[in-house]
Formats: C-alpha cells, structure tokens, sequence
C-alpha cells in the first residue's frame, strides 16, 4: 500500500556507540597526553568528544537514508505503490441431505467454509461470492451420444476422470444428457423444480509439449464460440429448449458456469436415456450440437451443480471507527486486516444521519467539498480529507458531531482476507461455519485447488516493478514486458517468455506468438498454476498485448533429478547429520524456485553441471571425499561425471536423493 509506510526513520541510536569508541582511541591518538585520565562527563575533552559523537551521528545516518529516502519518493512521484495481498478465489461444492424436505436448498450468499492451515494457525476462512439454489436432486447420470451410439460417462464424470462431451467428432447432432435424480430418502414431491440451474464445467486444458496451456483471447471484443449448443429438457413428450442465463464455458471450450432456467414445477419428468435400464431413470437436461466447428474436440473433467465460487475472506459489518472531531487528516483504523479494497463501505453522520463517503487512491483530484476518503488496505488506515498542497485543501474535512461525538464514522460493511495461505489444495475445504438448512455440511468441499491468492508486494519487488513498468509503460511488446506483467497478475513467482513459440508447432518459429510460462508461488516441490491463475494471467496479458500478437500462457514442464552418491565422512562427523544435511542442500539447489546457483529459481532449461553438483556436496561440512556420484533424470541414470542437458525451457525438482554415507575406517554407515 503507501509507500510512505516504508520512509526510513531518522534517529540518534547510535550516538553511544560512537561516543565510546571516541574514549577507546583516546589513549592510542594522544599518548603524549598523559595526563587525560578524566574520562566523566565532566572532562572538557569528553564534552567536545560528546559534539563530535553527535554530528557525526546525524550526518552519517543521515547520508546513509538519503538514496532510499529518494528512491521511495520516486516511486511516490511515479504513483507506484505496494500491491495489497489478494485473496485466493475456490469453487466449493454444496451437496443436500437426501431427506431433505423441499426439492432444493438455498445457499445463501457469503455463506463461510474454512479449512485447517497448514501451518498450525488460524483457520482459513473462504465465503460464497453469490447465492445460488442447490438441489436435492443428485447428478448421477452423464450419458454421451456421438452420432450413432450412447455412451456411460457417469463414473468419469464421478471421479473427474475426464470424457468427451460429443464424443471423438463432436458432430451435429451429438449431444451431453444430464440426468438428476432423488434416493429413496427424499420425502417430498417427484418433480424437479423451477429454478435458476447452476452447472459448474471443469473442462481439460489443451495439451501442450510437456505442459498444458490457455490461449489468450481478445477480451476487448465479443467472443465467438466454435459451436453452437442447444440446453433443453424431457415434458414428457418432446424435448423443449431451455433459457440459457449464463455461459461462462463458451460453448464447453474453457471451464466456467452454465447457469439454466428450468421449467414449472411438473413439466420436466423423468426418462431412461440409452441403456442405463430401469433403476437408472431421471430428469435429463441435455447440450446438442446444433453447429460444430471445434478446433480441438472439447475434453470435460467433470461437471457439478450445487457449486459456487468463492473468496478467502470474511465479512465485518457496522463496526464502529470512532467520533470526527474537525481536524483535517483524520485516521482511523479497522479492526480487521488486510481489507479487500473495494470492499469498504464506510458512513459519516456530520448532523444529517449517516451519509456515504467514497474511497479514492489519493487526495491529489478531491476538491475542498468531496466527501472522500483513502483506505490503507495492509494496515486498516482510513485517513480522511483536509490535505493541504499546492497552498490549497483537498478532501472534505467531517465536522464534529455533538449529538454523536464518538462513534459517528462507521464502517457499514467490508472485507478482510488475502494471502498465499489462502491457495488451500482440493478437497480442503470442509467445515461449513455459516449453518445452511438442507445442506449436508459433512460433504461440503471444494474439488480443486483455490488459485490467485498472493501477498502484499515486498518494497524490493515494487522497485523492479517500478524500473520495468517504466519501460514497458503497461504494454507487453518485449520479452522481459510479458514476464514482469504476468508477475503482477497473479500469483506467479516467475516466468519465461518464448517468443515465436507456438505449443501446437514447437519445432516451428510462428511469427507473432508469443507463450509465456508461469510458475506460482507455492511451497510445493512442482509449482503448477490452476486453471483459475492461467486464465488470470491471461485476461491481464490479453489488455496489453500489441493487437497482432497471440498469446498463450503455460504450465511449467518439470523433470524429476535425483542424486545417488557413496561418501565418506570425517571421522568426527555425524553419520545422520550430514546425511539429513547434503539431501536438503541438494533438494534446494534443484528447486524451481529457490534454487540454481543463485537461490532465485532453477533456470529455465538450465543444464545440470556435474562438478557444481559435487562442489553443492562438499559445501557440507563434515565430508571427506566422493566415492562415486550419479545423476539420474527422471528415473534415467545418466552416463557418469557428465553434465545433463533438460529439455526446452524445463525445470528441475527433486524430491528424493539416495545417499550412502560412512566413515574410511569402518563398517558403520547410513
């Protein structure tokens, strides 16, 4: 946030550590005065010494603050400032109890799931984005017909083990039957509801050489999908359309949200479709293909209904700040934090009643009358108007209450969250906090990993934002523009840019494409972004690309380096130890983040050195020599003392070394 939260603070800390050295010297610079052996405060000597110590104090400090007191107000002048931390965004599922009484539940918007950190703390607690109508009814039937035959795909479906919607052409005329049905719990009435339907669709990325990959669109003009689907459901007689609200999935080519309107209680009845046989019959809503023009014939991972997305955050409301007093640059501080920045609604009551004020990044457009209002995210800070610059004020400066002198500033409503713990992994997600009727909260879960949380950016990483942004002013036209704003998209710790690289045609330069791979920040030993960072990375990419450039963005290709070595230790060296201790070195030097020769990642294929792989084991302390070392890729054993080459722009991890360790003396080894 504000960069002035990072100025260096100018103090006299250190006068009494200059002051005492003074005192040490004195004997070794004025020997021939041996008669200063009065050292007090008192001695006339020691009080010059005591100005010395203190101008000499100031002016150092002072110098040494200057460059770092110029480079943040640089930024400051700029309009660079920290990036808050985000929250991570999940898809949870809502699954309803079978006896429930009603044919379906509502979940409420900002309804709170949580789950357990990983790192002994808090729990962390997501909230639904939007409500949404979850049924009783259970998707348990997915059949496919391709043209000529049905096929089951309910057990893929089931498991997210992936299929074909349309079948290996996706033809005219094929077509995906969704069937829900009741168990034989549910006590209410047989008939599927009237409701606002909302299918979440996982669909399979493109598979790239070694990596999958998402094509940026243009997002500045409408999209045209490649096909074009018909929704429709059973009366009993024939198949009717249905009114189609939302489709995120353009036409089942990306993942997203299929939001239909079922019919009136009663029109929609159930059917067999294909060879399910008897027990098997359903409501069915089915996607046909009305036309068909598919680059690539669409891949589903699964769909799910009773699914909505949503935000690691948590919501306060009427939380009271404080009482104005008619000072300009009022501050007031939130209890809860980080804020989500457009999430604050905050109200002053100057005499009228509670009026709203609005936030704005700075003072600098507000004139003396606009009720606005700047919102430190990181630290809570609300600092209200009454700037004064260029001889004039800016910002509306809140008059007294006396009617209400200590609690007329009152944040309505807002929201606190964000951070990289928030990138909680699938299937954690599974305490509902806020109770929900009809819901079966032992199921409740999310069935992939939440994505884009990062934390607030680091002064070092706004400075090289700052010097490259400069240059690209927001425009991704070089290499080095593409990485440094796919950085700031997401929740990306590195990326490469391949210019001329298409992921369909590696071996071919394609003018104007440009691919960029993106590794998040995650503690995992692969770091691989979800679908949700890819498309992030994407929409922000495709806003500043040149109009002639296609854009893919992709996952990372890693190779597995393991390292088997026969050592022998010094003989006062602990077996265990050094054993524990070469292993964590070498997993460290082979990390996709933190590793290579200089801790910041291992380089995009970046060829393995087998000497600076010895010289990583002899960095150890307590290790005598070598006997023998060897390195193996992805469980192949390379040819000895040789140095190993990756494939195109891999990565390196390491999750395992082999190493056999023992004294020249002796039998005793590990």
């Amino acid at each position: 946030m504000p960069l002035s939260d990072n100025l260096p603070v100018i103090d006299d800390r250190r006068y009494g550590d200059i002051l005492e050295e003074l005192r040490t010297r004195i004997p070794r610079y004025t020997p021939e005065w041996q008669g200063w052996t009065d050292l007090n405060d008192s001695d006339p000597g020691i009080t010059i010494s005591q100005l010395l110590a203190w101008l000499t104090d100031m002016m150092i400090h002072r110098m040494s603050k200057v460059p770092a007191l110029n480079y943040i107000k640089f930024l400051e002048l700029i309009g660079v400032e920290l990036r808050p931390a985000q929250p991570a965004l999940a898809e949870i599922e809502f699954p309803v109890l079978p006896d429930h009484s009603r044919s379906y539940a509502i979940v409420p918007s900002r309804t709170q799931v949580s789950a357990e950190a990983e790192d002994g703390g808090a729990p962390i607690v997501f909230e639904t984005d939007t409500a949404i109508y979850a049924l009783t009814a259970q998707l348990r039937f997915v059949q496919v017909f391709n043209g000529l035959n049905y096929l089951d795909a309910s057990e893929d479906n089931r498991n997210l083990g992936g299929f074909l919607p349309f079948g290996n052409t996706a033809k005219v005329g094929s077509a995906m039957y969704l069937g829900f049905a009741y168990t034989a719990e549910y006590p209410g009435p047989q008939e599927f509801p009237r409701i606002d339907l909302d299918l979440t669709v996982m669909v399979d990325l493109e598979p790239g050489t070694g990596a999958a990959f998402y094509r940026c669109v243009d997002s500045r003009r409408r999209e045209f999908p490649s096909a074009r689907i018909a929704w429709e459901s059973w009366n009993g007689a024939d198949w009717q359309s249905l009114d189609l609200v939302v489709d995120e999935t353009l036409a089942l080519t990306r993942s997203g949200h299929i939001v239909l309107r079922t019919p009136d209680p009663g029109v929609l009845q159930p059917v067999k479709v294909g060879d399910l046989g008897a027990r098997q019959e359903g409501y069915f809503v089915r996607a046909r293909l009305m036309t068909s023009a598919y680059e690539r014939v669409p891949t589903i991972r699964g769909v799910r209904a009773n699914t909505v997305r949503a935000t690691q955050a948590e919501t306060v409301t009427d939380e009271v700040l404080g009482g104005s007093n008619g000072m300009r640059e009022q501050v007031f501080t939130l209890e809860s934090r980080p804020v989500l920045l457009n999430s604050l609604r905050l109200e002053i009551d100057e005499g009228d009643g509670l009026q709203p004020w609005t936030r704005v990044d700075d003072f600098f457009s507000s004139a003396v009358d606009d009720t606005h209002y700047v919102l430190n995210a990181t630290t809570g800070e609300v600092r209200l108007g009454g700037v004064r610059f260029d001889d004039n004020l800016h910002g509306h400066v809140p008059v007294a209450n006396p009617s209400n002198p200590n609690s007329n500033v009152v944040a309505r409503e807002y929201r606190f969250g964000g951070g990289k713990r928030g990138n909680v992994k699938g299937r954690t997600l599974t305490t509902l906090v806020t109770s929900v009727e009809g819901i079966d909260d032992g199921n409740v879960t999310n069935l992939s990993p939440a994505y884009s949380g990062r934390e607030e950016e680091t002064l070092d990483e706004a400075r090289n934002r700052a010097s490259r942004s400069l240059r690209s002013r927001s425009r991704a036209v070089s290499v080095d523009d593409f990485e440094q704003l796919a950085q700031e998209a997401a929740n990306v710790k590195r990326a490469k840019a391949l210019p001329l690289y298409h992921p369909n045609f590696p071996e071919t330069p394609i003018p104007g494409v440009v691919s960029v791979i993106v590794v998040p920040d995650s503690d995992s030993a692969q770091p691989t972004p979800s679908e949700g960072t890819l498309r992030t990375v994407c929409a922000y990419l495709d806003e500043r690309r040149l109009l002639t450039s296609e854009v893919f963005v992709l996952k990372p290709t890693y190779q597995r380096v393991e390292v088997r070595a026969d050592i022998i230790l010094l003989d006062d060296a602990d077996l265990l130890k050094v054993k524990t201790a070469i292993e964590e070195e070498l997993s460290r030097y082979f990390h996709p983040l933190n590793g290579g020769d200089d801790g910041l990642g291992w380089p995009f294929g970046g060829r393995i050195f087998f000497s600076k792989v010895v010289n990583r084991v002899f960095r150890i302390a307590g290790v005598a020599s070598i006997e023998s070392l060897e390195i193996l890729l992805d469980d192949d054993p390379k040819e000895k003392c040789a140095d190993v080459d990756l494939k195109p722009n891999a990565l390196t991890y390491s999750t395992k070394h082999q190493m056999s360790v023992h004294y020249d003396f002796g039998e005793e080894s590990l």
